[in-house]
């Protein structure tokens, strides 16, 4: 029997937050290892929002469905403006 006297506590796992390179990441390598052209699956992925694009092999799919389509763009873009030297 509890003690009603004392406050009781209830804690909520909070999913790790997974940053955008680091989904793109693994999305690609698991669009690779399933012989995929990574690169045509994620901009049809990018351009209709058809997750089937991605392959559910390690849990790709799931993971690219829980970042907006829009913060992979910027964040293809931001990267691809670092390496070209541009900023």
């Amino acid at each position: 029997m509890q003690d009603k006297n004392n406050t009781q506590y209830f804690k909520v796992e909070i999913e790790k937050q997974i940053r955008v390179d680091e989904v793109l990441e693994i999305v690609y390598a698991a669009l690779r290892e399933k012989g995929y052209n990574p690169v045509n699956q994620i901009v049809g992925y990018i351009m209709s929002g058809d997750p089937t694009y991605i392959t559910s092999h390690k849990n790709a799919r799931s993971m690219i469905m829980k970042v907006e389509r829009d913060e992979l763009v910027e964040e293809i873009l931001r990267q691809y403006i670092k390496s070209s030297h541009w900023e």
